[in-house]
């Protein structure tokens, strides 16, 4: 799937249109990006195509600033009348707000100026035929694992690739191209009248970087399948080990606690911990933004600043918080260059530990394989997810359980982090490998 060089062209025009329009209406300052996106996703579900989707879409976005006065509006038409539209709607608006003494643009001198060739673009050359083809020996591969999976819901290939362009009125207009491609499937399983689900995932920036796709395929059947006997358990405490999977979204609570917007509005359970001790001694947290074929690379920030590398957890202790402009100037602090979210954030420990190797440091206790609900207090740190997963004992996995609670507090939680497996998880914004806690609460019968 290509972007011509016609429909960059016009993504850059819009945006520079846009401001040059907001100038001359008065605007002391302003703001835009806009992106032109393609995409083809397909999904196979007991061989047959269930859905089969394209995605072309455009879309614009203007802030402008009259003094502390903001005013913001959007289109996904990028022809010269629609956009001077949208932004004589944006002004309307701003006329209009009550003035905010933390509004604005970041500074001038913030501005990326060196805009690295991150790699990030790799087209992949294959239509709807092809993704088909790939998507059915994916799922085909799944339920070829056992004759207990007799039901699917299904195998999806997805492409996209999009150019995002982002400029403001201290001069600042670049923008850069990027792929990501993704297979996914998931496998029904039953024995004994009961019924279990699991699935695997692979995405990256380049194919070629993902696994096979059947691979793909005979990993969720492998995974349904060893699900299958679960049984309940006796509510009590011990260890727990999150797989890498599941172990971004347990550190992805902690970046939500850091976010500006909860510290200056005073909704986070790590509310002024600048400085503190969160995690063990052991453990860094260091953000990277500039990896190659990084998921969540990028050169600047949505607002144009230079994204950097940076430690933002060190030796266990907090030094400092994930802030855009605006966040930065509630809080009389400086933008971390963090507006529109985290830049490959990995967890760093002094030493890793294989997978089989935390089973046997745990000893007795929890390996969780899914989680459920939405059980996590951003205030008070509480944790409670519905969860199912495996019982271990004496470092080998004994049987699968489910129908059971997970909880504890987050604080709590990270400092009782015993080990990080060397098996890390790279496909998303947080980079992290298996996660064991010493203790939590796990309720059953």
């Amino acid at each position: 799937m290509s972007t011509p060089s016609l429909e960059r062209d016009e993504v850059q025009r819009a945006v520079a249109q846009a401001l040059d329009l907001a100038a001359s209406l008065g605007a002391s300052q302003a703001e835009a990006g806009a992106s032109a996106e393609r995409g083809l996703s397909v999904t196979v579900r007991l061989g047959e195509v269930e859905t089969l989707e394209y995605q072309q879409d455009r879309g614009l976005g203007i802030t402008v600033y009259f003094g502390k006065r903001k005013g913001s509006a959007s289109t996904a038409d990028l022809s010269e009348s629609t956009v001077r539209e949208t932004v004589e709607k944006a002004c309307s608006i701003a006329r209009f707000t009550a003035e905010d003494e933390c509004a604005g643009l970041a500074d001038a001198e913030m501005m990326a100026t060196d805009i690295q060739d991150l790699d990030l673009c790799h087209p992949w050359d294959i239509d709807a035929e092809g993704a088909i083809e790939l998507a059915r020996a994916c799922e085909s591969a799944g339920r070829r694992v056992d004759k207990r999976i007799n039901n699917s819901e299904g195998a999806t290939i997805s492409s996209h690739r999009a150019r995002r362009v982002y400029g403001n009125s201290h001069g600042f207009l670049h923008g850069f191209e990027s792929t990501s491609h993704s297979a996914s499937c998931a496998m029904l399983a039953s024995q004994d009248n009961n019924m279990e689900r699991d699935y695997w995932y692979t995405s990256a920036r380049d194919a070629a970087d993902m696994e096979d796709v059947e691979a793909v395929g005979r990993r969720a059947g492998e995974r349904t399948i060893r699900r299958l006997g679960a049984r309940k358990l006796a509510t009590t405490r011990v260890p727990v080990i999150y797989p890498p999977e599941l172990a971004r979204g347990l550190i992805g609570h902690f970046t939500a606690a850091v976010r500006g917007g909860s510290q200056y509005r005073g909704s986070s359970f790590l509310l002024n911990a600048d400085g503190e001790q969160i995690f063990p001694e052991w453990l860094d947290l260091k953000e990277w933004p500039h990896l190659k074929k990084g998921m969540a690379s990028a050169p600047f920030d949505n607002e144009g600043v230079a994204t950097r590398n940076r430690t933002l957890v060190e030796s266990g202790v907090l030094r400092g918080y994930l802030l855009g402009s605006y966040s930065a100037r509630k809080l009389g602090l400086q933008t971390t260059g963090s507006a529109g979210g985290l830049h490959n954030l990995v967890v760093t420990p002094a030493e890793t530990m294989s997978p089989q190797d935390m089973l046997k440091k745990m000893g007795t206790g929890l390996l969780i394989g899914e989680l459920m609900g939405q059980g996590v207090n951003g205030v008070t740190g509480d944790y409670s997810r519905g969860a199912a997963g495996f019982w271990v004992e004496n470092g080998e996995i004994l049987y699968p359980v489910h129908e059971i609670t997970v909880a504890g507090n987050l604080r709590e939680m990270y400092r009782g982090i015993q080990a990080v497996g060397n098996d890390t998880d790279s496909r998303g914004a947080i980079h992290s490998g298996s996660v064991l806690i010493d203790q939590m609460m796990v309720a059953g019968d």
